[in-house]
């Protein structure tokens, strides 16, 4: 692979393409794999009990308030299982269609700001890149955040251009519902950037008209206030004490849940959770200084820098937190992608993570040798049996594809990528995650619908996976077990579970991977 001398032609990127793309990219396995615990199993299992309880103002999960989130999430989930009932497809519905309202919003934007064909190519790239195909797919409040986060920033330069009344109240309306959606993050990235901007175009006091726009106030606390005052007054002052200063305040603070990271750590996802155009972006780097002076150019880069530093500075750090500032990446890259002329840099990120995927199985062999924890051991084990050859025969042959379309010098790099995204989508979500999603939740699953089955008094010892509780249709307390209950648990707390509880026998009546279901009886006296 040569650095090219000289671009060759680019082919013709039909609009048309957008569909195959996004249904490749945001529907296709919706509904094929498990729910993955935490995040899945917690929103879905609130959804559940809320639509089983009757009441659609405070979620809870497993009988107990849930105040980890605005309730906007609940509600379209729940719209969805009335419409289709309740299944995986159906509790994912509404993050792919966020998603795909995520990605129209961009290409009518660019399309009118640049041209079509750059709306096409910045289309293509947001519908293939790794972590927006997998957050698409989640069921969780991330799709549709990243929805009313776009559609805020597009309206609030489109009123820089044009400042009218109706495109203001857009704004309000989008940061409103994206406050529903997911709290005050809603409200931070659309005010910081924008006042940067204007400060940059020295328009100071056009941004403080925007931002003292009554009505505009008004239409967003009309959005806002009537759930927050409903469950206040159903379930008191837990949800602003719990959402507000712990999973605000406190996430930025601290590291909450395990998912810590050192300073730099987005230096280092960022490249992963872009792939397969990894390289492209980083081409954008060094154009930074001669792109600055155009303002669509500088406003897109304030928006992403004002979320990369923001959450470098975060104790809680996770990956999808970048894609709050990646739409406008994909901006950039599809309006400067013919600066990506060098091949190496194009090519190998991706090839690379083929041959990451490929040696999988190794690593997990040598993984297994390394760990001596039961849980960890019991996902090492069956994960062995599901990387197996099939999985190693379609890794080889993307990794053979991608390297084909990396040698094809007749075609622009950029192009190539494309093609190279699709081979990555149809491995990943075809072939890695089903596997991996069966490792991590498959026995969760069977161990919930084998418990509903037996239709006994069930709890979890010690173990937090409301998906559990989502497949067997019922809330399931951790509590300490009681002769005649249905125990689930993973296998490290089977120890914890005999040493604590010597007066009650144990049946062991499924266990796969990393949990177990006990039948538990009062043991029986030798005498």
């Amino acid at each position: 692979m040569n650095r090219d001398t000289q671009s060759p032609a680019e082919l013709p990127t039909p609009t048309w393409l957008l569909v195959p793309v996004l249904l490749l990219g945001f529907y296709w396995m919706l509904g094929s794999v498990p729910l993955y615990d935490l995040d899945e199993g917690a929103f879905t299992e609130a959804t559940r009990e809320m639509l089983a309880s009757g009441n659609y103002i405070t979620p809870t999960m497993d009988g107990e308030p849930r105040f980890d989130k605005p309730v906007l999430i609940y509600w379209l989930q729940a719209a969805s299982v009335k419409l289709l009932g309740l299944s995986e497809l159906a509790l994912r519905l509404p993050s792919a269609l966020a998603a795909t309202g995520w990605l129209l919003a961009l290409w009518l934007f660019v399309r009118r700001r640049l041209d079509p064909s750059t709306a096409t190519v910045a289309a293509l790239v947001m519908a293939l890149t790794l972590e927006v195909s997998i957050i698409a797919k989640a069921a969780t409040a991330d799709a549709v955040l990243n929805l009313f986060l776009a559609l805020s920033f597009f309206d609030i330069y489109r009123w820089y251009l044009k400042p009218e009344r109706g495109t203001l109240l857009r704004v309000y309306l989008w940061i409103g519902l994206g406050f529903l959606t997911k709290g005050p993050v809603a409200i931070l990235f659309p005010v910081l950037v924008s006042l940067l901007f204007f400060l940059s175009e020295r328009s100071l006091k056009e941004w403080l008209k925007a931002i003292r726009f009554p009505w505009g106030w008004a239409l967003l606390l009309a959005v806002v206030l009537p759930w927050h005052i409903a469950i206040y007054l159903d379930s008191g002052p837990g949800f602003f004490e719990n959402f507000f200063l712990g999973h605000n305040l406190g996430r930025f603070g601290a590291a909450m849940h395990g998912h810590q990271g050192f300073f730099g750590y987005y230096l280092v996802i960022l490249p992963l959770i872009m792939l397969p155009f990894t390289g492209w972006f980083l081409r954008l780097l060094p154009a930074l200084r001669q792109t600055w002076a155009d303002p669509l150019d500088r406003f897109l880069w304030l928006w992403f820098a004002a979320v990369f530093v923001f959450f470098s500075f975060s104790g809680t750090k996770l990956p999808h937190y970048m894609l709050y500032g990646a739409t406008p990446l994909f901006v950039l890259m599809a309006r400067h992608r013919k600066l990506l002329a060098n091949r190496w840099l194009a090519f190998v990120p991706p090839v690379l993570f083929f041959l990451l995927l490929l040696v999988l199985p190794e690593l997990v062999e040598a993984a297994a040798g390394w760990t001596q924890g039961p849980h960890q051991l019991a996902m090492f084990e069956l994960g062995r049996t599901l990387l197996d050859t099939p999985y190693r025969i379609a890794v080889a042959l993307g990794l053979v594809l991608v390297s084909a379309i990396a040698l094809w010098q007749r075609l622009p790099p950029w192009q190539g990528l494309v093609l190279v995204g699709l081979v990555q989508i149809a491995v990943v979500s075809g072939v890695l995650v089903p596997r991996v999603m069966e490792v991590l939740q498959g026995p969760v699953k069977e161990a919930a619908l084998l418990a509903r089955a037996l239709d006994l008094p069930t709890l979890a010892y010690r173990t937090n996976m409301p998906s559990f509780s989502l497949y067997r249709r019922a809330i399931t307390p951790n509590r300490p077990p009681s002769a005649g209950d249905l125990v689930f648990l993973r296998v490290d707390k089977l120890s914890k579970l005999t040493a604590q509880h010597p007066d009650l026998e144990q049946e062991v009546v499924f266990r796969r991977g990393a949990v177990a279901l006990l039948k538990v009886r009062a043991r029986r006296s030798d005498g």
